[in-house]
């Protein structure tokens, strides 16, 4: 399922500083979550296997059907938690993936005034994508506080070290391909091999269209990933492409 680091230090020690951020929220998810977690990351570091039968602890995770949170959910059911997929049904959707996430069993979750806040961020020529973001995740983790999930997880790649776990409320939040020092090779690996390197999100094509200076966040945050190696120089040159083409 996932590969060792093997002799990448970089990595390796990213993980030893991931596993100091999971002794930090060990009272908060409970002994089984955290020797699971634990051990997920021990297989990572020197593949040592682990039991990966069902631990019954539940794991709400923000799932957009992307590759991302596609992996995450992969990773986690195979490590053997009860994980709740949660997809936060915007406007922008099309059915295709909704009717992905379905399959997963995910539950679909409204995010209140999504296009009006949008909107009027797309109306003043800013950026959206953070905004989406945040909105996104309190509507899911309002789904998880609701159903007295206490783990709230998310495909970010970026998160590493002691934000890569870490206890926000009453949730404690995972971002799991950071916790896993997992890059955008590997995840797309993971899920089958195939991936459309492209930006899809019709907002985000319409907010470049209304204000092409926005563009420049858009590749900000490709470089963000390539200085933190979570994608390689290929991948970094055909997004950046992709975020500059008509």
């Amino acid at each position: 399922m996932i590969k060792p680091v093997r002799d990448d230090f970089v990595k390796g020690y990213r993980l030893q500083y991931n596993l100091e951020a999971l002794e930090r929220v060990r009272g908060e998810i409970g002994e089984e979550a955290y020797s699971r977690l634990k051990a997920l990351i021990e297989y990572r570091l020197y593949r040592k296997d682990f039991d990966r039968s069902p631990t019954g602890v539940k794991i709400a995770l923000a799932f957009s059907a992307g590759s991302d949170s596609t992996a995450s959910l992969k990773i986690l059911r195979w490590a053997g938690f009860d994980v709740v997929p949660v997809t936060a049904k915007l406007p922008q959707m099309n059915e295709h993936v909704i009717e992905k996430a379905r399959r997963e069993g995910a539950v679909l979750v409204e995010v209140p005034n999504y296009l009006e806040v949008i909107t009027s961020q797309m109306e003043k020529g800013a950026p959206i994508c953070g905004r989406c973001h945040s909105m996104v995740m309190k509507a899911v983790e309002d789904y998880a506080q609701r159903k007295g999930i206490k783990i709230l997880a998310s495909g970010d790649l970026l998160s590493s070290g002691l934000i890569s776990i870490y206890r926000s409320g009453e949730l404690v939040t995972l971002n799991l391909p950071a916790f896993l020092t997992l890059d955008k090779a590997e995840i797309i690996e993971l899920i089958g091999g195939k991936y459309d390197l492209r930006f899809g999100c019709p907002l985000l094509r319409e907010a470049f269209r209304r204000a092409p200076s926005v563009k420049r966040f858009a590749i900000q945050r490709v470089l963000r990933e390539l200085r933190a190696r979570a994608i390689t120089p290929e991948i970094a040159e055909k997004l950046i492409l992709d975020i500059l083409s008509p």
